[in-house]
């Protein structure tokens, strides 16, 4: 059988690639001669993705509540792939900073969209049973959503609201010390630091210091204002940043709102999430007002910060009940 031009051409690539590397081209053929052929569920990993769900309980609903956790921890480490491609990016342009966003918006749309899944899907009588054995474990403690923050604004915009002017000019250290999410992980009676927090901190903190210091230049923030000093056109990046916002500060932890409403509110009490957090001061955006880019919101949206969406969602739940 006589090569074609084009095998042949390919064959003398491949010659040069490997002289190129001091490599011998025909060992390469011999690998490539007695190798299996690729499967799908080799490819990734399929029998061992589907053996990571193990359940504490014999509580069905258990798996459903893995899962869906896994799943969005998967989402995460996508847009944080985004994040990376756009903060080392060596001449970063709008057009590739507006097409990664893009990406990392189409991440949570999935993710706010089939949070039903937690909302609806569990059985509430088997999520009160089987959530007693995960203590002190938390969605709190995804290090990956933090990572994504980091990533999204000014660090100083992650600082709790009562603390931001003053700190404005403080370390990154410092500023750390009054990230938002650690007045989030408090215990209700005594507002002590929650075990969950303290296991949180030990495992992450030191990740997200260096973090924070690596994107100081490069976070988007940061690269938004360099590329409009630039005179760049940024409109179409101004309102995919505007969308990351609401996905990232309003609608994600929304979503977690109405599922808190659904499995943890009773009437007259309510009942502690897993990790003993005060929910109900933390997760509805309109008491963190956490804001990545205020410089793409006018201070009448910014007053009204997620107070819209929260109580439709608490009229639609009513409703239900």
């Amino acid at each position: 059988m006589d090569f074609t031009p084009e095998i042949k051409d390919k064959l003398h690539q491949l010659q040069e690639k490997y002289t190129a590397m001091g490599q011998d081209m025909a060992s390469y053929l011999d690998g490539l001669l007695y190798a299996d052929f690729l499967t799908y569920w080799d490819y990734i990993h399929l029998d061992t993705l589907l053996s990571l769900q193990n359940p504490k309980t014999p509580i069905p609903d258990e798996e459903i509540f893995i899962m869906y956790h896994q799943i969005t921890e998967l989402y995460f480490k996508l847009a944080l792939h985004e994040c990376r491609q756009i903060a080392e990016h060596e001449n970063i342009t709008v057009e590739f900073f507006t097409a990664r966003v893009k990406r990392i918006n189409a991440y949570f749309n999935a993710l706010t969209t089939s949070f039903e899944v937690m909302v609806d899907g569990m059985e509430k009588e088997q999520f009160l049973k089987f959530r007693m054995s995960l203590l002190p474990a938390s969605g709190f403690q995804s290090g990956q959503y933090r990572m994504i923050e980091i990533c999204a604004t000014d660090f100083i915009r992650l600082v709790d609201k009562s603390k931001r002017e003053e700190l404005s000019t403080a370390t990154i250290e410092e500023q750390f010390e009054n990230i938002y999410w650690k007045f989030g992980a408090t215990e209700l009676a005594s507002g002590k630091q929650t075990l969950t927090l303290k296991q949180f901190i030990k495992k992450y903190a030191a990740q997200f210091l260096q973090l924070a210091k690596d994107r100081t230049l490069t976070n988007f923030s940061a690269l938004y204002h360099q590329l409009q000093t630039n005179g760049a056109d940024v409109s179409v990046l101004a309102e995919e940043l505007r969308k990351l916002d609401l996905y990232v500060n309003v609608e994600w932890p929304l979503s977690h709102y109405k599922s808190a409403v659904r499995y943890l509110e009773k009437d007259p009490v309510d009942i502690a999430a897993t990790g003993g957090t005060n929910w109900q001061k933390y997760l509805p955006p309109r008491f963190q007002k956490r804001i990545f880019y205020p410089f793409l919101w006018t201070n009448g949206q910014m007053e009204e910060w997620g107070k819209g969406w929260v109580l439709s969602v608490l009229k639609t739940l009513k409703n239900k009940d």
